[in-house]
């Protein structure tokens, strides 16, 4: 995949906008964002993800949904800053569909040890026996490790049916990496400043 000094800008932007999210020290971020085109040009799709706080102690991920209630946030100013994080990775895929890139459905971005890796997932989303639900389990066992002794046992018996099928299929899947600086981790009294900014 070819990157532009565009596609880079684009890239910084979404770093900048995960780190504007997240209201403590971290260590690692997984994302998870879908873009799917049906008829008439209408898009649909999905984004979620997940933090690990710095700690000494293991601590389990952290659903960014959870945030404003967790820390005591206005809920609505920070769901502003996720329409706003999932606009710029629609931009992304955007602007890669002009450069003529084939359209991904779905992508994982993640940092993680000053690295920022993003996996571009070409998936017939729109076809597919996997419903949201599904791919959030299974992306959560994937990326997140939550042990599938957690998982109910009819979602275990769909995650490994996805994987038994995932391995068979060699899926196509392109990946990205790049090292980042890490700036200092924004503040919860900066939310509402950052909504003005570009």
């Amino acid at each position: 995949m070819f990157v532009t000094a565009n596609i880079r800008n684009i890239y910084a932007k979404i770093q900048r906008g995960l780190f504007y999210m997240l209201p403590e020290k971290w260590d690692s971020v997984y994302l998870y964002a879908s873009v799917l085109e049906h008829y008439n040009n209408v898009q649909t799709g999905e984004m979620f993800f997940y933090y690990y706080p710095k700690s000494v102690l293991k601590k389990n991920p952290v659903n960014v949904y959870e945030v404003p209630n967790k820390f005591n946030m206005e809920e609505k100013t920070y769901l502003k800053l996720a329409e706003k994080l999932y606009k710029k990775i629609k931009e992304l895929r955007l602007e890669q569909i002009k450069m003529g890139e084939i359209p991904w459905t779905n992508i994982t971005i993640s940092i993680k040890n000053l690295k920022f890796t993003v996996e571009y997932n070409y998936d017939d989303l729109i076809n597919s026996e996997y419903t949201s639900e599904d791919r959030h389990l299974i992306w959560r066992y994937k990326y997140l490790n939550v042990p599938l002794s957690s998982y109910s046992k009819k979602e275990r018996k769909m995650v490994e049916k996805y994987l038994a099928e995932e391995e068979y299929h060699n899926k196509n899947i392109t990946t990205y990496n790049e090292g980042i600086y890490r700036k200092p981790i924004s503040r919860i009294g900066e939310y509402n400043t950052c909504l003005r900014q570009e």
